[in-house]
């Protein structure tokens, strides 16, 4: 069986100003680092054989904790980056309702934006083949960590699960260095094993963007 784990990186300071990352490289706060470090000593107990990471810092520095207590190198993909939320990037949620009043409204109903964002469809594919990729590269028994962003595993996993938009609608957020367990087998094929799981985190992180 092997074990996939889609692990959100710590918080920012835009994401605790609810601002849109995106695929901004804004870095993590000293409340991000330490939360990395905290998930890396619980997410060490699943004896990681790979580790791979959004080359965003946010993302690479979160795998970066775990990376120290493995003493695994790291391996880089793009397409584990965030969605790309083109003029929203860098506003808060406030700003944007304001600016993109119609495109807010289908983001809040789980509808395609428009504009130059990012399709939920081309986000789910690029971070599924990623997934995928990072999982054939541990062995059939073997587990692989994948430090990403919060719609990115989102999106990712239920294009790898074969979950329909509607069903992705129904999973909360996934919060500041929480992740996402899946395994295979070729009996049963891929199965969510846990959601948003994670250390304990002292404020709640706003919805990933």
């Amino acid at each position: 069986m092997t074990r996939l784990i889609v692990w959100r990186h710590g918080n920012t300071d835009w994401n605790a100003g609810s601002r849109v990352q995106g695929q901004t490289d804004v870095p993590l706060n000293d409340l991000g680092r330490q939360q990395a470090v905290d998930a890396a000593e619980l997410l060490i107990k699943f004896k990681p054989d790979a580790i791979v990471a959004s080359d965003l810092q946010r993302a690479s520095d979160t795998a970066a904790a775990l990376a120290a207590l493995s003493g695994l190198s790291i391996t880089f993909d793009k397409r584990l980056r965030e969605r790309y939320f083109g003029a929203w990037q860098s506003l808060t949620m406030t700003e944007v309702a304001e600016r993109f009043p119609a495109q807010y409204a289908a983001w809040k109903a789980g509808q395609e934006v428009g504009g130059e964002v990012e399709t939920l469809e081309a986000l789910g594919a690029r971070v599924a083949d990623a997934l995928r990729e990072a999982a054939a590269s541990v062995p059939a028994n073997g587990t692989v960590v994948v430090a990403t962003h919060g719609a990115a595993a989102r999106q990712g996993v239920a294009r790898v699960l074969g979950w329909s938009m509607e069903q992705v609608r129904t999973l909360r957020a996934l919060q500041n260095c929480h992740w996402i367990e899946l395994t295979h087998d070729d009996d049963r094929g891929w199965q969510l094993a846990t959601y948003n799981v994670g250390p304990f985190t002292e404020r709640p992180s706003p919805p990933p963007v």
